[in-house]
């Protein structure tokens, strides 16, 4: 007699542990990245390609992620991509020591373009995977909101984390740490995790099977709600990109410094993460309302940085820049996968990175030529009105729909 398999609310919580520490490593990586290129080139559009590499990539990968996950199953395409991460991880910790100055900048920046590829394989697979960890469909978007918790504290405490281990030990020991942190999702979904695998839906190679087929045949209130999500992170989600010149900018230039702003970003995530949580139905159910109060809160938010003032100040906006862009990510991805039918959630997964990576992306690039050519405050001010507008004509025209959900 074989081996019991754990139930799958514990294998759940196992795979919540596991991704959420991933994420802590992630981010102290990141974090540690992120001030070396400060610290060695003091541009702002340095820290926004940085990012951009991270993100852009979503707008040429993920179509084809969503297609591969949806063909050929999200468990294995989810051991790929993280194979992949691991492998984008290395190449960040072994540049500090083999490397110097431009050539060093270079290959950091490389290795943040392999770990955007991978991610959007991953978080593509991972979206569809945890379909096959819930015993019911009604029990998903409760689930998916206790990842998007989950993640976020690892945004939290993997800044402070990075920031820590940049100031006294040097950001190989946090590069080598992001590296490793892939190692722990590999084996969970190797040897602890068995999900429902004859639950999946697949697509098959027929024509009706691409990025375009899922476009045309979500419906139009997804398409209303990706269009939104890909509009305003375009003009609200260049934080990602600039925080550790907003840091420098706004509260200090030491490594604590940064790690202290990026973990208030994370505390803001995490508490609009979990009033999304609490209210995930009733939320999913009114794609306009949800997306474009968020909207409206990031862009007050950036407008409130935009008047200046001390740090506490600056750190109270980046706390509601945090909960508005947290819940509006995760929000879309929500909506993208409770409206969908199961086989086309790997592509509407996709679909959703393109829309708030590929615009946070171009929005960094954006926020810093603006922030090059007339400083931080008229980019924030600039920006901020813009979404502020975009939010009130959401709310206005879409804030009463509701949304069907599907089986």
């Amino acid at each position: 007699m074989g081996r019991s398999n754990p139930p799958l609310r514990k294998q759940r919580q196992i795979f919540l542990w596991a991704s959420g520490l991933s994420t802590a490593g992630s981010f102290a990586g990141l974090t540690a990245k992120g001030w070396v290129l400060m610290n060695g080139t003091s541009n702002p559009l340095v820290l926004a390609l940085h990012f951009a590499l991270l993100s852009l990539p979503t707008l040429l990968v993920s179509g084809p992620a969503g297609v591969v996950t949806d063909r050929h199953g999200c468990e294995k395409v989810l051991v790929w991509a993280q194979w992949g991460l691991l492998a984008g991880g290395s190449l960040g910790a072994i540049a500090i020591p083999i490397s110097s100055g431009l050539n060093q900048a270079l290959l950091l920046l490389l290795s943040t373009l392999v770990v955007g590829i991978a991610s959007a394989y991953e978080l593509t697979a991972r979206n569809k995977y945890c379909s096959l960890l819930v015993d019911s469909p009604q029990e998903l978007g409760a689930y998916l909101t206790s990842f998007s918790v989950v993640f976020n504290v690892g945004k939290l405490v993997g800044p402070p984390i990075g920031g820590w281990l940049v100031a006294f030990t040097g950001p190989s020991l946090a590069l080598l740490l992001d590296a490793s942190s892939y190692l722990l999702p590999i084996a969970t979904v190797v040897w602890l995790l068995h999900p429902r695998r004859d639950q999946e839906k697949r697509s098959g190679h027929a024509m009706g099977t691409s990025l375009g087929a899922a476009w045309r045949g979500c419906g139009i209130p997804l398409r209303q709600a990706l269009g939104f999500t890909a509009l305003f992170c375009l003009v609200g989600f260049f934080h990602p990109g600039l925080a550790p010149y907003m840091a420098f900018k706004l509260v200090g230039a030491s490594p604590q410094d940064l790690g202290l702003f990026t973990s208030i970003l994370a505390a803001g995530s995490i508490s609009g993460g979990l009033v999304l949580q609490r209210h995930s139905i009733w939320l999913s159910q009114r794609p306009g309302l949800l997306l474009g109060s968020c909207g409206l809160v990031t862009a007050l938010g950036q407008l409130g940085l935009a008047i200046g003032g001390q740090p506490l100040w600056s750190l109270a906006m980046a706390f509601a820049i945090g909960a508005g862009t947290a819940v509006l990510l995760s929000g879309a991805n929500l909506i993208c996968q409770v409206g969908a039918p199961p086989q086309l959630r790997g592509r509407m997964a996709g679909l959703a990175q393109i829309a708030f990576l590929g615009g946070g992306g171009l929005s960094g690039l954006l926020a810093a030529g603006i922030t090059m050519e007339w400083g931080l405050s008229w980019c924030c001010a600039l920006l901020g009105t813009i979404g502020l507008g975009l939010a009130m004509a959401e709310l206005w025209r879409h804030g009463k729909q509701k949304l069907v959900l599907a089986d």
